[in-house]
C-alpha cells in the first residue's frame, strides 16, 4: 500500500471521527418527578402505568416494570457482546507490533565496520549487511500488513462508536422509563396508604360477624400486596441506579474508542510514512557504505599487489645476482674437502702403524708363552711322575 493511499484513507476516516465526536449526547436527569409535580403529559404517562397494577392480581405486581427491565437485559447483553467483539485489543496489538518491528533494527547492526563475531562465524549467521537487507524486506512487508490491519480496526471502531451512540440513547430512554414506573409505583403506594387500605379497614370494622373473617383476610392480602409493590418499586429504584451508572460507562468506552481511532490515524498519517522514509534512507546509506567498502577493498588490493610485486622482485633479483656471481665450486668447499682428505689419509696411516706395532707385540707374547709352556712340560717329565709322564706323553 502506498503512502498516499494510506494517508487519503486515514484522512477520510478522521473526518468521520470528527463528525462522531461533534455529536452531543443528552445528560440523564437525576431527580424523580412525583405525580403531583408532573406536567400533564408526564402525569398521563404515570397514570397509564398505574393502571397496569391490579392489587388483586399478584402477578401484575411481580411483572410491574418488567417490560422496561427486560429491555435492560437486552441492552446489557449488547454491551457484553460489544466488549467481547471489540477490536481495541487487536488494534493495540497492531500498534505494538509496528513499534516492535521497527525496534527490531539494532543500531549496531547498521554499522558497516562491525566485524562478524566468533559465534556468528560458528553458527553461520549472516554478515551484518546481508542480515540488514533481509530484515528490511521482512519489516517492509510487516508494515504494509499492519497498515491494512490498522485501517480495518479503525473502520470497526467507527462502527462501534455509532453503535454506542444508539446504545446510549436506548439506555437513556430506559432510564427515563424507569422513572415513570417508579413514580407510578410510589403514587399507587400513596393511594393505597391514604385511601384504599383505610377504606378496607372500615369495611372490616363494619362487616357483619359472618363476613368479618373474609374481610380481614382481604385486608391482610391487600397489605401483603402493598408490601410486594413497595419491594418492587425499590427494585426498580436499584435498577435505575445501575442504569444511571451504565450511561457514563458507555460514554467512557466511546471516548476510549475515539482516542484510539485518533491514535491510529496519527500513526497512519504521520508515523508510518516517516518510518518508511527513514527505512528507505537507511537502506540507501547502507548501500552507499557497501559500495564505498567495495571501492576501498579494490584500492587496498591494488596497493597490496604493487607492494607485494616490488618485494618479490627485490628478493628474486638478489637471489639471481648472488647465484650469478658464484663459481662452479666454492673455494671454501674445496678447502674443506682437501682438509678432510688429508685427515683421512693421515688417520689411515696412523691406524696401519698402530696395527703393525700391535701385531709385533703379539708375536713376541706368543713366542714367550710357547717357550714357557715347553719348559714346564720338560720339568714335569724329568721328575718321573706318572702324571708328569702322562702329561709329557700327551704333549
Amino acid at each position: 500500500m502506498s503512502v498516499v493511499n494510506t494517508r487519503e484513507k486515514a484522512q477520510a476516516d478522521l473526518k468521520a471521527v470528527e463528525a462522531l465526536t461533534a455529536v452531543i449526547l443528552p445528560e440523564p436527569g437525576s431527580a424523580l418527578v412525583p405525580i403531583e409535580q408532573a406536567t400533564p403529559p408526564q402525569k398521563a404517562e404515570i397514570e397509564k402505568r398505574m393502571a397496569e397494577i391490579d392489587m388483586a392480581n399478584s402477578q401484575s405486581i411481580i411483572e410491574f416494570g418488567s417490560a422496561a427491565q427486560s429491555e435492560l437485559q437486552v441492552i446489557s447483553q449488547e454491551m457484553l457482546q460489544g466488549v467481547r467483539n471489540k477490536d481495541v485489543g487487536p488494534a493495540g496489538d497492531s500498534l505494538r507490533d509496528i513499534v516492535t518491528a521497527i525496534r527490531g533494527f539494532s543500531v549496531s547492526e547498521l554499522d558497516v565496520r562491525r566485524k562478524r563475531t566468533f559465534w556468528d562465524r560458528l553458527f553461520g549467521r549472516a554478515a551484518p549487511a546481508a542480515k540488514f537487507m533481509a530484515r528490511y524486506e521482512t519489516v517492509q512487508g510487516q508494515i504494509d500488513k499492519i497498515t491494512d490491519n490498522l485501517l480495518g480496526h479503525e473502520h470497526t471502531l467507527l462502527k462501534d462508536i455509532k453503535s454506542l451512540d444508539m446504545l446510549y440513547e436506548k439506555t437513556l430512554d430506559f432510564y427515563d422509563e424507569l422513572a415513570l414506573y417508579i413514580s407510578a409505583g410510589e403514587a399507587k403506594l400513596a393511594e393505597l396508604d391514604a385511601t384504599t387500605i383505610p377504606a378496607k379497614e372500615k369495611e372490616v370494622e363494619q362487616a357483619p360477624e359472618v363476613q368479618g373473617i373474609i374481610k380481614a383476610q382481604e385486608l391482610r392480602d391487600l397489605r401483603a400486596a402493598r408490601d410486594d409493590l413497595e419491594r418492587r418499586v425499590h427494585d426498580l429504584k436499584l435498577t435505575r441506579q445501575v442504569t444511571m451508572q451504565s450511561l457514563p460507562s458507555i460514554r467512557l468506552v466511546q471516548e476510549n474508542d475515539k482516542s484510539l481511532v485518533t491514535k491510529i490515524n496519527s500513526t497512519l498519517v504521520n508515523t508510518v510514512p516517516l518510518w518508511e522514509t527513514q527505512l528507505a534512507q537507511a537502506v540507501t546509506i547502507q548501500r552507499s557504505a557497501e559500495a564505498a567498502k567495495a571501492v576501498k577493498k579494490a584500492t587496498d588490493l591494488t596497493n597490496e599487489l604493487l607492494k607485494s610485486n616490488a618485494e618479490n622482485l627485490r628478493e628474486a633479483n638478489k637471489m639471481i645476482r648472488e647465484e650469478m656471481e658464484r663459481g662452479v665450486f666454492d673455494i671454501e668447499a674445496i678447502k674443506s674437502a682437501n682438509a678432510d682428505l688429508i685427515a683421512t689419509i693421515e688417520e689411515s696411516l696412523q691406524i696401519a702403524d698402530e696395527g703393525k706395532a700391535k701385531r709385533a707385540e703379539a708375536e713376541k707374547e706368543l713366542q714367550a708363552m710357547e717357550a714357557e709352556l715347553k719348559a714346564t712340560l720338560s720339568s714335569a717329565k724329568a721328575r718321573g711322575t706318572a702324571s708328569g709322564h702322562n702329561i709329557g706323553d700327551a704333549v
